[in-house]
């Protein structure tokens, strides 16, 4: 560890962590008897702590963000040289940075043609959903209010977000939610047992017709959108089905609904491709997006619109409610756009997509090839550099491993210096799938170190 901190006692700064900061996800009771872990430096792939041990990062700062890596210099740069000229303007005014990256950013998403900024996923999600309310009454006399959400999706941590949320032990305690959201069957093809009527054959479609009876159920006239993850993140890695996407669509068109994909996860070359539903032929109407769109290196989050969204909102001038009365306050900070900028240029420069797709179909067939030694992994699946692992205690039964069988695998990996995900706090009972997003800068060396790592922890854990 070469940096400023590398020669300074920081027993002060894990003092001051005890004593002040609220951690996320974490119980904090162990605190009063060991030391929280302070992450002190980044550089490429690799993290160090404050005792100087170095990890290989598999989760890209935990929570799949950091796509171009660590140390990035250019990006600091360029918002350090954006701060000094001009930090913030509040949003009803335009700036340099935002203005040049809506268009960078547009230009990677063909049909799609406005964007709105804020802060994070989970805001731009509520913004998604205040929109489509807004619709509902000023063209459909508040009718076609209600909002689809998938069962094990997440689309973040507001009261609204939650009430749309898939995850139950995300949402548990934190009720009651919002009025007008409506639950359909998530699409893990691996657990199609466990739902009735699922088939072997054509699950995608299957699972697809299951939203439609969603809307009939409800009344057509009364659904504005249906609002997905292109490959369901937190609830465990999973990518659609083949037939899936084809016939989500064909319903939205169906009965006029608005198809919000959310993207903050999957976003900006996480998949292989600029963003995840491009991997399915989907046109959306929305799209949010947050965590890579500048890897960390600023706070920045997008609702990206067609037209046809857009145009809602300004085709009566003569109402003084006939604009989108919004407003995100760090949404005007310029640091996002400009650092999302060169975030986006390194992509291009290093041919990151390209790497993307090589190096998670490596991971891919390394995991395979622990399935084959390790019989506790039921099932394999994932979307470029963004994969996932599910650990059953038997193949035939499926039935998923002790949540705390499979964080002692993330325990050990861990002591090993590697750092890997596994889904937490989502599905009561199973949160058992072991999860891996490296940054997309990540090389065949570092693939194989993290899958090493997970060869070694199984064989601890499950003997």
């Amino acid at each position: 560890m070469d940096g400023i901190f590398s020669d300074n006692d920081l027993s002060h700064v894990v003092e001051a962590d005890r004593a002040h900061v609220w951690h996320h996800l974490v119980q904090h009771k162990p605190f009063e008897n060991s030391d929280p872990r302070i992450i002190v430096e980044g550089k490429g792939m690799r993290v160090w702590d404050q005792k100087g041990k170095e990890h290989l990062d598999a989760v890209s700062g935990g929570v799949w963000t950091v796509n171009v890596g660590y140390g990035r210099e250019s990006i600091a740069n360029a918002v350090r040289d954006q701060l000094i000229k001009m930090n913030y303007f509040a949003g009803a005014s335009g700036s340099i940075p935002g203005a040049l990256f809506a268009e960078k950013l547009i230009s990677k998403m063909p049909g799609m043609s406005r964007v709105y900024y804020c802060n994070s996923g989970s805001e731009a999600n509520e913004k998604a959903f205040k929109m489509v309310r807004q619709i509902a009454h000023a063209k459909y006399g508040g009718k076609k209010h209600k909002i689809l959400y998938r069962d094990r999706d997440y689309h973040g941590t507001t009261i609204a977000c939650l009430s749309a949320g898939g995850q139950d032990e995300r949402n548990a305690q934190y009720g009651p939610f919002a009025p007008g959201f409506v639950r359909v069957p998530h699409c893990l093809e691996y657990r199609r047992h466990e739902q009735d009527g699922a088939p072997v054959d054509n699950y995608g479609e299957w699972a697809a017709d299951q939203i439609e009876q969603a809307i009939l159920a409800e009344g057509p006239d009364t659904v504005g959108a249906l609002c997905l993850e292109p490959v369901t993140a937190g609830g465990g890695v999973i990518t659609p089905p083949q037939g899936y996407w084809e016939r989500v669509q064909e319903i939205c068109t169906k009965y006029d609904i608005l198809l919000h994909i959310d993207e903050v996860v999957c976003g900006v070359g996480r998949t292989g491709t600029w963003f995840g539903y491009q991997n399915y032929g989907v046109k959306p109407d929305m799209v949010t997006m947050a965590k890579g769109v500048a890897s960390g290196y600023a706070a920045i989050a997008c609702l990206v619109t067609n037209e046809g969204v857009f145009d809602k909102f300004k085709d009566n001038a003569s109402d003084p409610m006939n604009y989108f009365r919004d407003i995100s306050t760090f949404g005007g900070c310029t640091a996002g756009p400009a650092a999302a900028l060169e975030n986006m240029r390194i992509i291009e420069d290093e041919n990151l997509l390209d790497n993307t797709v090589a190096m998670g179909d490596r991971m891919i067939a390394n995991l395979q090839a622990l399935a084959n030694k390790h019989a506790v992994i039921g099932d394999v699946r994932g979307k470029g550099l963004f994969c996932g692992a599910e650990l059953v205690t038997d193949r035939t039964s499926r039935d998923p491993v002790d949540e705390k069988l499979a964080q002692a695998v993330v325990a050990d990996c861990m002591a090993q210096g590697v750092v890997i995900g596994v889904t937490n706090r989502s599905v009561p009972g199973k949160n058992n799938t072991l999860c891996f997003s490296p940054a997309l800068i990540a090389s065949a060396d570092d693939i194989d170190a993290i899958t090493d790592a997970v060869d070694g922890a199984l064989g601890r854990v499950f003997g």
